[in-house]
């Protein structure tokens, strides 16, 4: 992987780590079906205006497939993710959301794209197991309503996943500025009823605002757009890292930026979830081990 993409990647986790933290902000303040629903709205204005300036065309003969992609890539996880921000501290909800990677491989085994093998249904298992430390040993008093939270967390992560194997067809077909921008305008639509019925009740505020409107510019619409861009030069293994590194940003963000607690057992959790997803893509950190003890030994 060249190092302009690695960067990349880098500065997207960052910019996807962040979204947890912002949408902690946004959600409590506007409702969170007014909260995802704006930041849809801004990522779809200011793609459309890329676009524009770029002259590209709307894929409009792909309408079906985008509303598809809008559903499960952009407007179901990021409902699940608003809905569970406010009992769900963001730490704990960027530890979890990690867990798409292994609904993406269940998704792929569904579609027959790939073969689910012994270790990664072995990944899949330790997965929850993370999940369910994270969550029941974590520095949060596990009530039910942060357990509901939780799992409704997990659930965006799951529609999250799922959308992974058509996402890879649809760059096939389409430009990424093209799917970025169809989907989320997709999405729009799909999240107005949410939106207007959250709407009497928002407590407008300028932090909320804020918020939305970084997620919106940044975390959404320029974010999936280098994304989607990276995926078409990189291999799928080295794109999926934005997982893994954007789960350390949220943490980070949340522990630096909202004084959010952390202990042992969220770590090991978190430990257990990313062991699970490496798993699951394919790679043994076990064989790595190996790998760097025999070449040590033989230098």
């Amino acid at each position: 992987m060249k190092a302009k993409y690695f960067f990349q990647l880098v500065a997207l986790s960052a910019l996807w780590g962040a979204s947890f933290m912002l949408t902690r902000i946004a959600a409590p303040a506007l409702g969170p079906n007014l909260a995802a629903g704006l930041r849809m709205v801004l990522a779809t204005g200011m793609l459309s205006l890329i676009m524009w300036r770029l002259q590209t065309p709307w894929p409009w003969q792909h309408w079906r497939e985008l509303f598809l992609l809008g559903l499960l890539a952009v407007a179901g996880p990021h409902i699940l993710y608003a809905r569970s921000s406010l009992e769900l501290p963001a730490g704990y909800g960027a530890l979890l959301t990690v867990t798409s990677v292994l609904f993406g491989a269940f998704a792929s085994a569904w579609l027959k794209e790939e073969a689910l093998s012994a270790p990664k249904m072995l990944g899949c298992l330790l997965g929850f197991v993370g999940a369910a430390l994270v969550v029941r040993l974590g520095p949060v008093e596990p009530t039910h309503a942060l357990v509901i939270a939780a799992l409704t967390c997990m659930g965006g992560a799951a529609i999250s996943g799922v959308s992974t194997p058509f996402l890879k067809k649809a760059i096939a077909r389409m430009e990424p500025l093209q799917i970025t921008a169809g989907m989320h305008a997709a999405a729009v639509v799909l999240m107005l009823p949410g939106a207007a019925y959250d709407l009497p009740r928002a407590h407008v505020t300028w932090g909320a605002l804020a918020a939305v409107t970084l997620m919106g510019l940044l975390t959404s619409g320029l974010a999936y757009w280098m994304y989607l861009r990276i995926m078409r030069h990189v291999p799928p293994m080295a794109a999926l890292s934005s997982t893994f590194l954007s789960t350390g940003f949220g943490v980070l963000w949340a522990v630096l930026l909202l004084g959010e607690p952390t202990s042992a057992a969220m770590v090991a959790g978190g430990g257990l979830i990313l062991l699970a997803c490496l798993l699951v893509m394919g790679l043994n950190p076990m064989q790595w081990s190996l790998q760097i003890w025999r070449g040590w030994r033989g230098g």
